[in-house]
Parts: C-alpha cells; sequence; structure tokens
C-alpha cells in the first residue's frame, strides 16, 4: 500500500500514519517528495490485507492510499509519486539532470597503478573512483585481488583525488572491512541474487551499485533491489552491464532498451556498464556514448595507466591518456539528454578518443582470462 500524504499535512499528522502501519504489524517506509510525503507500507500479504483494513483514507493530512500492484513496492516508480531518486554521494550526486561519470581500474593491482589511474580520472572531470580489491573470477586460479591491501590503497586515492571510492564486496565476512573504504558498496552480476548479502548492505545504509545478473529480467533486477530497499537504504543505484545471449561477436549484449524501460518501472537511478559488456576497448566510447544519450544516469568504466600490462581485463580498460578525450565526448553526449556532468570539473580536451588499437582489443588476444563483475 502506498499513503500520498496532502501538501498541507503537518509532521505530527505523518508520525500518526507511521505509527497505525506499524501498529498493525507492516513496516513504513516514508519518502520525502518535493512536495509531499509518501509512506509506504510493507508487509506480507496478511499485513497487507490488515493495513487496507486500517481506515487511513479518514486520517489528518491523508490525501489518498493507493495499491502498489508490482511486486516490487519501494522500488517502483509508483512509489515515489513520478518523483525521481538522486543519490548523494559526498556531494556528487547520481539520478535527475546528474550524469556520473565512475572510472578507474578494474582491479587495484598497486599504489603507483592506483594513484596514477585516480589522478588521470579526477582531471578528466570523473564523478567517483572505481577499483576492484576483491574480484570474482571463474577460474579459482585467477587473480583475486588484492583484498585488504587493495582497500588499503584505494584508501590513499581517496585521500590524494578527493574522490568517493566504489569497489565490490563479494562475502559478508569481508563487509565491514569494505565498508570502512567504500563510498558506494558494488555488487556484482554474480551475486545480484545473493539475497543475504543484499539485505546486510542493506541494513548498512551505504549506497549500493546493483549489477544486473548475466540472465536475471529486469523485474528480477528491481526485485534484487527490493532487498535492499526494505531494510529501510534508499540510496540503490541499478546498473545495466549486458547479459547473455545467443550472440558470440563480443561477450555480453548491451541492453541499453533497459534504461528507458527502468526508467518506466522505477525511480532508482540507472548506469551502465559498457567495458564488462563489451570486453573491448573499441566498442567502450561508442556504446558509452549510446547510453548517456538514451538517458542514463551514468556510466562505469575502467581506466589503466597501461592497459596492455593489466592484471585483468586489459583489453576492455581505455588507455589513461586517451580518458580526457573520452570523458569530453561522453558529458557532450550526456548534455543531449539534459543531464549535466556531476562533481569534478567537465574534461576540456577538443578531440574525442579513437579507442585504440583494434588489433589488440579483443579478449582473445590478452591471453588473460576476463573478469565476470
Amino acid at each position: 500500500m502506498m499513503v500520498v500524504m496532502k501538501e498541507t499535512a503537518t509532521e505530527e499528522d505523518v508520525v500518526a500514519v507511521i505509527k497505525k502501519i506499524e501498529r498493525a504489524g507492516a513496516r513504513a517506509h516514508r519518502i520525502r517528495g518535493a512536495r509531499v510525503n509518501v509512506i509506504g507500507a510493507i508487509g506480507d500479504v496478511e499485513q497487507d490485507v490488515s493495513v487496507a483494513s486500517l481506515g487511513l483514507e479518514g486520517q489528518p493530512g491523508v490525501d489518498r492510499v493507493m495499491e502498489i500492484l508490482k511486486p516490487y513496492k519501494l522500488a517502483s516508480l509508483q512509489m515515489t509519486h513520478g518523483e525521481r531518486t538522486v543519490i548523494d554521494v559526498e556531494g556528487r550526486k547520481i539520478g535527475g539532470e546528474h550524469f556520473a561519470l565512475i572510472a578507474g581500474p578494474c582491479t587495484v593491482e598497486s599504489r603507483a597503478q592506483t594513484l596514477e589511474t585516480g589522478r588521470i580520472v579526477r582531471d578528466a572531470g570523473a564523478t567517483l573512483l572505481r577499483g576492484g580489491a576483491y574480484k570474482p573470477r571463474t577460474s579459482p586460479y585467477a587473480f583475486q585481488g588484492l583484498g585488504a591491501e587493495g582497500l588499503r590503497l584505494l584508501a590513499e586515492a581517496k585521500a590524494e583525488t578527493g574522490l568517493p571510492i566504489v569497489t565490490e564486496v563479494m562475502d559478508m565476512r569481508d563487509l565491514d572491512l569494505v565498508l570502512e573504504v567504500a563510498d558506494v558498496v558494488q555488487i556484482g552480476a554474480r551475486n545480484m541474487q545473493n539475497y543475504p548479502l543484499l539485505a546486510e548492505i542493506g541494513r548498512s545504509g551505504r549506497p549500493a551499485l546493483l549489477k544486473r545478473g548475466l540472465s536475471s529480467t529486469l523485474d528480477e533486477l528491481l526485485m534484487a533491489a527490493e532487498y535492499i530497499l526494505k531494510e529501510g537504504n534508499p540510496n540503490v543505484i541499478l546498473c545495466e552491464r549486458g547479459i547473455r545471449t545467443f550472440e558470440t561477436a563480443y561477450r555480453f549484449t548491451l541492453d541499453l532498451m533497459a534504461v528507458p524501460v527502468l526508467k518506466e518501472l522505477s525511480h532508482l537511478p540507472i548506469v551502465v556498464d559498457p567495458s564488462h559488456a563489451a570486453g573491448r576497448r573499441d566498442l567502450v566510447q561508442p556504446l558509452s556514448l549510446a547510453a548517456a544519450a538514451v538517458g542514463a544516469d551514468g556510466v562505469i568504466v575502467e581506466v589503466h595507466p597501461n592497459p596492455d600490462e593489466a592484471v585483468c581485463d586489459g583489453p576492455q580498460a581505455l588507455r589513461g591518456a586517451d580518458f580526457a578525450a573520452y570523458a569530453a565526448a561522453v558529458t557532450q553526449a550526456a548534455a543531449l539528454a539534459r543531464k549535466t556532468l556531476s562533481g569534478g570539473e567537465p574534461a576540456r580536451t577538443a578531440a574525442p578518443a579513437t579507442g585504440g588499437d583494434p588489433a589488440g582489443s579483443g579478449a582473445a588476444a590478452s591471453g588473460r582470462e576476463p573478469a565476470l563483475v
């Protein structure tokens, strides 16, 4: 159920409705909109029936009571009365009219590599710095990340660059350690349906970037987001990173149609990961431009000072020398969708990036196994 309060409703009116919902055994989730408060009453079937019989329509300050028909209640656009969620990460906003450029290395390899990449993306106007301390790999023999040492290096990079950190957590046992460093916690595609982990991240209150599973529907993605939202954490960013189809010409199929469709279904911001979808450097820029033009709230891309020497995913990482031109091009594409770069100063390099050498860009060219994030 969704209770829409009147614009004239007082704080006492709102609190009274919340208490009445909670007495019925349901959870009350308050959303403060630009003009009105909306209160979601979330519970199981029996509790929903109980809430429906409370007569909330007659409560002071209540405008109307509506049933939310989607299985995902808190993620539904209906829940916010059509308003878009904008997430603030240390003053850098994601969603609404704000476009986030999230960039950094696939994995933290060394102090020099991490700090140099941080400077490169900061100088080009990036919003957030991404970097993997823990890496999910298909092979148990592939590089798994530096773990706690990687987190320490990310903290040092933040101290030097001022960029908030996005990094992945794979295991609940590492969550507290990750939370000491991460300003945004990333949930990888293979953990999208790790529901106990999602619930723990929800209880942490930390903003979460939730990647779509390799074969997951949009409804499944939104139900996964619901696990985080249900624990009282409203700061969820959805991420389209490519899905598995019959096509073999590239690693995954980037489902750009998911962006406008998700915006019809949900109020949550959505970013696109062209690096993991393509697996090829030369495809990252055109896919990024398309994502920005179709209305995405940001992109998350991999950058490396020398991708040919990267420990993992070198063929898909943008070259550090090309990143400023790439950032300028993506910023211009975002402007077409009436979005402005959030955070750092926009890059001012005139020429767009070429995407690097096509001959060495395919995943097979490196001989290294790609990370599946």
